[in-house]
């Protein structure tokens, strides 16, 4: 079972793989139409179909149809067709085409509902809200196009039986969707096992009447004997678009990360690295924040050490630990969200007892992010894999890139396999980014500066 929105971002990556989303609309038509053909054989259709590509699955199934037994009715004006291969599909077109009207009933076997597909919430409007009172109350047969109309809203199509794609999406049942087909479109097993610019699809735009602080309040804790890595992770957050970025770090360094950007927010711990004195001030702190991200430049002392062990135990908030963090975090199991970060060697030492990373992901209750030439990504029950980066992201300070990336996606709100694929792609993408500018003398500091560009490029 997937989302609406796993379905949207399969075809995104199916596009990135070469299947482009028009052969999975034509795909998508032929599926439907070969089971008109097969259960009304001699029936009038009446597709009843939408502006956006579940209208244009009903363009490319009639199209596979006897004109003269169909009807197209549009629930729009042709001109606000807004996706381009539907409007492709659409021109193609030689059946009666029609404005929506329930009078086009009455000469119909069946209804087939292209109106809305996935992804629709909240009530729903007109003329969407009057096709689906009177749709319902027809008595005829209703055949929908991968899931009900309105699925999920105020109000929806009730049909007899749905033909979905690829999977049942999640509150699809057969009480709601009548008898379901999954058909096979063409969506490749990678389009759901690799991350790729589908999943772009799960940044959280801000609202445009947002205010600051709703975009992501992000606690980090990090420094001491060093001070780059919490600059670079605290950073690396900000250019992902957290709202909020504070920096704890002890007082030796903190003065030095403060001057580094006037954009950092910093507040000074007593020492010279953390430690148990601090970590009910740090709990207390971090129920101003939606996420916390725990470990870069910390250093190994062990009061250090016990420290982060205290305060991941305490803190309820999102976590990610990363770098020094991970090795105070051997043995333990987590109720909160959390998300870990280690490369191979980390990595190995967390699970000498337990295995691979699925393996690990279930025993702590984590979600790993196992860095390496492919990154794996899994939370015990799905696992799947990011290819974005470049041979060059070897250096110092790339982990604390991706850490901050992260976080600030998990302070946004995104769950943690979701920031996880997320931010691992993000932080690859941005090292492709800056290779093309510094080849094998990229740094850290470069992939900070292409986030946004990757960002600009991929949310459209």
């Amino acid at each position: 079972m997937i989302t609406p929105l796993d379905s949207r971002v399969m075809d995104g990556n199916s596009e990135a793989l070469g299947i482009p989303v028009s052969d999975l609309m034509d795909n998508a038509g032929k599926v439907v139409a070969d089971f008109i053909k097969e259960h009304y054989p001699q029936g009038n259709i009446l597709f009843v179909c939408g502006p956006g590509n579940n209208g244009g699955d009903g363009f490319a199934a009639a199209l596979l149809l006897d004109p003269n037994k169909v009807t197209v009715a549009l629930l729009k004006k042709s001109s606000h067709i807004h996706s381009e291969i539907a409007k492709q599909r659409y021109a193609k077109l030689t059946c009666n085409v029609q404005p929506y009207s329930s009078e086009l009933f009455n000469n119909a076997d069946l209804i087939v509902d292209c109106a809305l597909g996935t992804g629709v919430f909240g009530k729903i409007k007109e003329p969407y809200r009057t096709f689906f009172l009177e749709a319902n109350a027809s008595g005829k047969p209703i055949l929908s196009v991968d899931m009900p109309s309105g699925l999920g809203s105020d109000v929806c199509i009730c049909p007899h039986d749905t033909i979905t794609f690829h999977d049942i999406k999640t509150g699809m049942n057969d009480d709601n969707c009548g008898n379901i087909l999954v058909a096979d479109v063409g969506i490749p097993v990678d389009a759901m096992k690799f991350i790729g610019p589908g999943d772009m699809l799960r940044y959280p735009i801000p609202d445009d009447n947002s205010h600051k602080g709703e975009n992501g309040r992000l606690m980090i804790i990090a420094g001491g004997p060093y001070f780059g890595a919490p600059v670079m992770s605290a950073m690396a957050a900000l250019r992902t678009g957290a709202d909020i970025v504070r920096l704890y770090t002890p007082s030796n360094v903190s003065q030095t990360v403060a001057t580094y950007c006037p954009v950092l927010m910093v507040t000074s711990l007593p020492g010279d690295h953390i430690t148990s004195e601090s970590v009910n001030f740090l709990i207390d702190e971090s129920q101003k924040f939606d996420a916390v991200l725990i470990g870069p430049g910390l250093g190994r002392d062990p009061d250090t050490m016990m420290a982060v062990k205290e305060f991941v135990q305490k803190c309820s908030k999102p976590l990610v630990i990363d770098a020094d963090g991970l090795h105070a975090i051997h043995g333990l199991e987590f109720d909160n969200p959390v998300v870990i970060t280690p490369h191979r060697g980390e990595f190995r030492k967390l699970s000498t007892e337990f295995g691979g990373p699925e393996v690990l992901a279930q025993s702590m209750n984590v979600t790993v992010v196992l860095k390496g030439h492919i990154d794996t990504v899994t939370n015990g029950n799905a696992t799947r894999y990011n290819r974005s980066g470049s041979v060059a992201m070897t250096g110092a300070g790339t982990g604390d890139v991706l850490s901050g990336t992260v976080a600030a996606l998990l302070s946004k709100g995104l769950n943690t396999m979701d920031a996880a694929s997320v931010g691992s792609f993000l932080c690859g993408k941005a090292g492709e980014y800056a290779f093309e500018d510094k080849s094998y003398g990229l740094i850290a500091t470069d992939l900070i500066e292409e986030i946004p560009h990757v960002l600009r490029d991929n949310l459209k």
